[in-house]
């Protein structure tokens, strides 16, 4: 009999990133799509991966994670939460923030659970709900701004509603959840009691006025909260994959419980060097540079997109511009974003797939600015053969 993928697997097809980055090494396209660094990352970071390689820490650690590091991550989540966090119940590292996820979903969802998760979502977010059984309810983010209605949140809880996920700073649309967003999202989480599973990953990269609020820190949140970070954003690392999850006890436990059978534990080296990371950031004033160095670069991808005819929507926080397609003369985002990387010389992501019904999208495109200024210029001279093509 012919083997097929399971029902589980079988509706999920190829990621958006892959087919994008795919494209973009076909055609020699400048790969704005796909959001990873192309500068080098920090020296401080990468000395002290090869310092414990050479000292031979390369074995396996406890499957929550290298103690080091749990009690590092541990003093700068005391600082963010404003509370003392155990560092031996209430931190599980594992591969990355998207094994977090993945675990967080099997430890905490049951088989017809209702989670919300607004829209767009990062694309892993809705695979791994129904991975685990769970039931998605959406919530709409409205353009330009991406602010909710929160008469249609409050309709998306129900008697069977087990978690919402939440994303700040936001993939793809920049947005910064605010003060008042986070009120209104705890306040009907702690009315129906549900839980929090809310993914940190671009917490240090913000901008301008905007301030990043852990929902976590909230009254009566600490308790029904997972939050998820990961070293790969923050560090310019995304490779490394080192992620970890920060919630009280019952709900680590529960992260632990999947996580020690899906890879049981990761890289130690880099495990500890994220260790001597986090303590020696705050020392060098790295992240006020690390946001300003963003800024920059945001500002000469603003400004390429705008010379384009496609101006990007404002944002407050993360690495991605949302640039409008619409004066095209594409009918969606996915053949423009085909066009662009065959034709143009430019990859991008079409934000439909982050859409339970592509087809509801609005005509955007997806930039990532973690690249080198001398990337994000030759990307504009290409960019500039749009303005041709009308």
């Amino acid at each position: 009999m012919p083997f097929t993928a399971s029902g589980r697997v079988a509706p999920f097809g190829t990621s958006i990133f892959t087919e994008m980055s795919a494209l973009a090494a076909r055609h020699g396209a400048i790969n704005l799509g796909q959001g990873f660094p192309d500068f080098p990352a920090p020296d401080f970071v990468k000395d002290a991966a090869i310092r414990h390689i050479r000292e031979d820490r390369n074995q396996y650690a406890a499957s929550a994670g290298v103690p080091r590091l749990r009690a590092a991550i541990a003093r700068r989540w005391r600082e963010r939460l404003g509370r003392p966090i155990d560092a031996e119940t209430e931190i599980t590292v594992a591969s990355g923030a998207t094994e977090v996820l993945f675990d967080a979903c099997a430890g905490l969802i049951n088989p017809g659970d209702e989670v919300v998760v607004f829209e767009p979502f990062y694309d892993a977010y809705l695979p791994d709900v129904l991975m685990a059984g769970g039931a998605p309810r959406v919530v709409r983010l409205h353009p330009p701004d991406w602010h909710f209605d929160a008469g249609e949140l409050r309709a998306a809880f129900t008697r069977r509603t087990r978690a919402l996920i939440l994303n700040t700073p936001h993939n793809p649309t920049g947005k910064v959840f605010t003060p008042q967003d986070l009120d209104i999202i705890a306040g009907l989480c702690r009315e129906h009691d549900v839980m929090v599973i809310s993914d940190e990953v671009y917490a240090e990269i913000v901008y301008g006025a905007a301030r990043h609020v852990s929902i976590a820190s909230l009254p009566g949140m600490w308790e029904r909260t997972l939050t998820i970070d990961s070293m790969g954003k923050t560090f310019s690392v995304t490779g490394w994959k080192v992620g970890w999850a920060v919630g009280p006890a019952v709900l680590s436990q529960a992260v632990r419980a999947a996580h020690q059978f899906v890879t049981f534990t990761n890289s130690v080296p880099f495990q500890e060097a994220l260790a001597d990371a986090l303590d020696a950031a705050d020392a060098i004033g790295f992240y006020p540079i690390l946001r300003a160095e963003y800024a920059a670069r945001r500002e000469l991808l603003a400004a390429a997109l705008t010379a384009a005819g496609i101006p990007p929507l404002p944002i407050d926080g993360a690495y991605f511009l949302m640039a409008d397609i619409s004066r095209t003369g594409f009918s969606d985002d996915v053949s423009f974003c085909r066009h662009l990387a065959s034709e143009i010389g430019v990859a991008a992501i079409p934000p439909s797939a982050f859409y339970v019904r592509p087809s509801m999208a609005p005509l955007l495109a997806r930039f990532c600015f973690a690249k080198k200024d001398e990337t994000i210029r030759a990307a504009a001279g290409r960019l500039e053969k749009l303005l041709r093509r009308r």
